[in-house]
């Protein structure tokens, strides 16, 4: 084969081109490699996780009072069965003071606690 200067730029370019897609081959194996991926999500969810903090405390600031009534709401709702159980207690004590016949005795109880001791009893 004659190495004309065609030939050579022809050469020269196809070595360029080969060295550009062998380094495109080595950056696409770098970000699909499962470590880089692993990285990659975990540092998206810690910015969307602060992104969705700093939206949760802006919209505190805007409205503070439904804010502290959603809170309260949530935390009755949390402890409806310990609230529950302190209201009967309360309730079972000012009866047994009065010497007034207590009535809600004869009734099922639905404390999970309460179930759970008389289970044990049993």
């Amino acid at each position: 084969m004659i190495d004309t200067p065609e030939v050579r730029a022809a050469r020269q370019r196809a070595d360029t081109a080969q060295h550009r897609m062998v380094g495109l081959l080595q950056e696409l194996q770098q970000r699909v490699a499962p470590k880089t991926l692993a990285r990659d999500a975990w540092d998206n969810a810690k910015s969307r996780g602060a992104d969705l903090a700093e939206e949760a405390v802006d919209a505190v600031r805007a409205r503070p009072l439904a804010a502290t009534g959603a809170a309260a709401a949530l935390g009755l709702f949390l402890a409806r069965e310990p609230l529950m159980d302190l209201a009967s207690k309360l309730w079972n004590r000012g009866k047994d003071k009065d010497n007034t016949p207590d009535t809600d005795r004869h009734q099922p109880n639905t404390s999970r606690a309460r179930r759970a001791r008389q289970n044990v009893e049993d």
